[in-house]
């Protein structure tokens, strides 16, 4: 399994402070293991992310969003790494998803 981060995502987890960028790493090294570890997202509050999924990290202050791409090796897209206050991350994965379309 590979883990690939959008080009927002890789910003997100460079700016982490230094302890939370250890718990998520921990998180994603599981993630590597087992990409079905995080629970599946869809649509709510008008944010549509059917397809990807969500892994908490820091006593569920923080969240990974990310999808499960199929190649001809799966890979593990990583689209956000963020609080969930007030939803934001969710919305701002949502808003990268738009913009790519």
């Amino acid at each position: 399994m590979k883990i690939e981060f959008i080009q927002e995502a890789a910003i997100e987890y460079r700016s982490l402070d230094g302890s939370i960028r250890i718990l998520a790493d921990k998180m994603l090294d599981k993630l590597e293991k087992n990409p079905f570890i995080g629970e599946k997202l869809g649509n709510k509050n008008n944010i549509d992310l059917t397809g990807y999924y969500k892994l908490y990290f820091d006593k569920k202050r923080h969240r990974i969003v990310y999808r499960i791409v199929k190649n001809e090796i799966e890979i593990i897209e990583i689209w956000g790494i963020g609080k969930r206050d007030k939803m934001e991350i969710y919305k701002t994965v949502n808003k990268r998803i738009t913009d790519k379309k």
